[in-house]
């Protein structure tokens, strides 16, 4: 692999009852809980992954980026942010080669939903769907996160630069 560069991201936020869950740009009908408490959407695993995209690239983090005292904001899709970080990555010289992802929860299950994610997630970072990671695990019961008060997400991104015209998905194989 071509110089890779690498970035971590990590996010939490609280449930909040009367909102719809969002994990991946996925709307998780069956959260007995809620959604998320946020100014976006609150897609605890789109706010990870975009850190760690921004994080791989130097770049200052979401909360720098897209902060919740601008209003133009406020209720924003996570996805429309990781189109902006894919924006401002590609502008760069910068694609993403792979991410891996990891929910933390008690509830809800994301197994049955993780084909749904990985496929949008794909579809807005422009990269082919063997090239994401979903996984989820429980706290085993302790914190916050396994009193059922909220869900975390950890995420992990690689890019690299390349050079000349930007090659679409099906020719970035060797990358």
């Amino acid at each position: 692999m071509r110089n890779a560069l690498v970035g971590i991201g990590y996010d939490v936020h609280s449930f909040k009852e009367g909102r719809p869950l969002v994990l991946g740009g996925v709307c998780i009908e069956e959260s007995q809980l809620g959604g998320l408490e946020g100014h976006s959407d609150a897609d605890v695993l789109a706010h990870a992954l975009a850190d760690a995209l921004l994080g791989a690239a130097g770049k200052p983090d979401i909360g720098c980026l897209f902060p919740n005292t601008d209003r133009s904001v406020r209720g924003i899709s996570s996805l429309e942010i990781l189109r902006r970080v894919s924006t401002l990555l590609r502008a760069e010289g910068l694609i993403v080669c792979n991410i891996d992802c990891t929910v933390i929860a008690e509830t809800p299950k994301v197994a049955p939903h993780a084909h749904a994610i990985k496929e949008k997630l794909a579809g807005v970072l422009d990269i082919k769907p063997p090239r994401v990671g979903i996984k989820a695990t429980t706290n085993e019961r302790m914190g916050f996160l396994g009193r059922k008060e909220g869900i975390a997400a950890l995420a992990i991104a690689s890019l690299v630069y390349f050079q000349g015209e930007l090659p679409c998905p099906s020719e970035r194989e060797g990358i």
